[in-house]
Formats: C-alpha cells, sequence, structure tokens
C-alpha cells in the first residue's frame, strides 16, 4: 500500500489544462445556444462534398452515369419493389423500365429521331409522363416539360421556343391541344396518349404501346457522352412575362437526385408528390430523388388539401415535398379522429 508521502510522486497536470476542459465545456455550451444545428448542418455538408467528389471521380474517369442509368440498374436490381403507386395500382421498378422501353420502341419505328432531338411533353400527374420521359430519354431525346396551366399565346411559345420534333399529349389535355393546334408549326408532329384520334394528322400512342417490343433500345442511343449536355428543358411559370426555358444538364438531374438521400431519406422511405412533374421540385428532387434511393414514390394527380393527411396514412408515406403555401393549406384543414 502506498503511503502519504507517495502522493507527492503523483503526476500533476499542466497548469493549462484546466483552463482548456473550461473553455472546451464553454464552446460546447455556447455552441448548443446559438448553433445548435451546427453538427447535422456539418454531417449534411460532408455528404453533400461525398457526393459531389464521387461525381467528380466519374467525369474524371471518362464515366457518365446518369439517374436514367441508375434506374435501369435498379429496374435489375429489385424489379417487383414499387416505383410508383397511383390511384391504389402499384407500377414496379421492371414494369416502368418495361413499359419506357415500349414507348422508345415506338417512337424509334414511328419517327426519324436523332440523339439530342428535342421532344415537348404536355401532360398531367400520371404513371405514363414517367414513361413516355424515360422512353425518350433511353432514345437520347431532349425532353421539354410543358405546364398544362398555361393556355394559347403562352403554350405556343414554349413550343417553339424549345423547336421539338415532336409534341406529345395527355388524354386529359386534348381540349388545349384543340386550342394550339391550327396555330402549331406545320413540322412539329402530334402525338396523343389515347387509342383513336379525331384531330387530322395526329398519331395515337397507346394502341401502338400495346403491341411494341419490350426489348431494350441500342445502349449508344441513351449513353451520355457529357454530364453538362442538356437532357431537359423546364419551363418557369410565366408571371413576369412568357415563360422561358431553363436548360437541365444531366449534371444538374444528378444534383437535384441526391437531394433526397443529402438529407437522409433511405432507401425504405416512401415518398409523396403532390406537385406537378412538370416542375423541377416534383420531377428532379421527386422522382430523381427516389431513383437515387431506390425508393418508392405516391404520385398524386393533383394537390388536394383534404386528402393529403388520409393519403399519407393509406401508403404509410414517410417523406412529402412542399413549396410555397402549400403547408398553410394543410395547417389550415379541420383536425379528424382516427
Amino acid at each position: 500500500m502506498r503511503g502519504w508521502d507517495d502522493l507527492y510522486l503523483l503526476p500533476v497536470p499542466p497548469s493549462w489544462v484546466p483552463g482548456a476542459a473550461v473553455g472546451i465545456l464553454s464552446l460546447h455550451f455556447i455552441q448548443k445556444l446559438l448553433f445548435p444545428y451546427f453538427w447535422a448542418d456539418l454531417r449534411y455538408l460532408l455528404k453533400v462534398f461525398t457526393y459531389g467528389l464521387r461525381v467528380e471521380m466519374y467525369r474524371r474517369q471518362g464515366r457518365v452515369v446518369t439517374v436514367l442509368d441508375r434506374f435501369v440498374k435498379l429496374a435489375e436490381k429489385q424489379p417487383h419493389k414499387p416505383f410508383l403507386i397511383y390511384e391504389g395500382t402499384i407500377h414496379t421498378y421492371r414494369d416502368v423500365d418495361r413499359r419506357s422501353n415500349r414507348i422508345a420502341q415506338v417512337f424509334l419505328q414511328h419517327e426519324a429521331l436523332k440523339k439530342g432531338d428535342t421532344v415537348a411533353l404536355l401532360m398531367g400527374n400520371e404513371p405514363d409522363f414517367i414513361h413516355v420521359w424515360f422512353g425518350l430519354a433511353k432514345l437520347g431525346c431532349v425532353v421539354a416539360f410543358l405546364n398544362f396551366n398555361v393556355r394559347f399565346r403562352s403554350l405556343l411559345h414554349c413550343v417553339s421556343s424549345c423547336e421539338p420534333k415532336i409534341l406529345v399529349v395527355g388524354a386529359d389535355l386534348l381540349g388545349t391541344l384543340e386550342e394550339v393546334l391550327p396555330k402549331l408549326q406545320k413540322d412539329v408532329s402530334v402525338w396523343i396518349m389515347a387509342k383513336d384520334s379525331t384531330f387530322p394528322s395526329v398519331h395515337t400512342l397507346l394502341d401502338k404501346i400495346e403491341t411494341a417490343s419490350e426489348d431494350p433500345v441500342p445502349v449508344n442511343r441513351c449513353s451520355a457522352n457529357n454530364l453538362k449536355s442538356a437532357v431537359l428543358y423546364i419551363f418557369t411559370s410565366g408571371t413576369t412575362g412568357l415563360p422561358k426555358a431553363a436548360v437541365i444538364s444531366n449534371l444538374q438531374v444528378l444534383k437535384g437526385a441526391a437531394g433526397l438521400w443529402a438529407f437522409g431519406a433511405t432507401s425504405e422511405d416512401i415518398i409523396y408528390i403532390t406537385l406537378p412533374l412538370y416542375h423541377s421540385a416534383a420531377s428532379l428532387l421527386g422522382i430523381g430523388g427516389c431513383i437515387e434511393l431506390g425508393a418508392t414514390c405516391v404520385l398524386k394527380k393533383k394537390f388536394s388539401a383534404s386528402q393529403f393527411w388520409s393519403d399519407c396514412k393509406r401508403y404509410n408515406v414517410t417523406v412529402i415535398q412542399y413549396i410555397g403555401e402549400l403547408c398553410r393549406y394543410l395547417c389550415n384543414q379541420p383536425v379528424v379522429s382516427g
């Protein structure tokens, strides 16, 4: 046993140690008080940095891995996992991949589309919006998302400004098509999501999809050579003049698709998308984000405050998207039991 004299032999910490300890504790309390989200923000920034580093490595290695490439791989890896849920109907990753292949084959057979050609898409929220988008992307086309809320002069301006070879119109927007059809450029081929048409010189798509092959199109059609090449045109709302097209590159699509992942969402999440797909929040962050995660999304035809929470409960939604006043509309809904 040690005697009292041995205590004088124990090491004494340097004089600066207590001061340093007090300083560290003070910094901790100051951080908690003034910057409570510091560590969460730091983790987020590190994730963003890591993702950017990965994309840069791909670029330096000459590898261009797009969101579409990621989706095709997921369709092979998890073919039976739900990708889209729309009005109670489940569309698996394989379902969406195969139907988009059919649409690509239709346009490959019936239209002289070249890689880099523009196709305008005037459709509401429905699975075929995504099928057409992916099918055209598999042909290497640039897809222009048209805002179905703009009419006549503004819509004609959008179509003419992106100079599409083809205009694809949803079945519920044939009235809008009827308004602009006489004024459309003669070199624009018009296709509608229907089995028959009463419009002269307008092609039907649904009947041809049924008999089209599910085989993938040649890989060289959709392979991207440059992350900065344009893949989408997304139009502004036109509140300060006529709508203007924002040119979206492969790199911007990748950045948008990483958003949900960067904020902590996982492949087990179910994302509820009520925003219009022609909007970048729904298409890039929402659909692209689901693909980046390998998750499931519930697609709503249009936002409904009265149905929002019941939909979330019905589909076990774990992530929602919002912009603008959406949250205020939800908070103003009456409280319901159950």
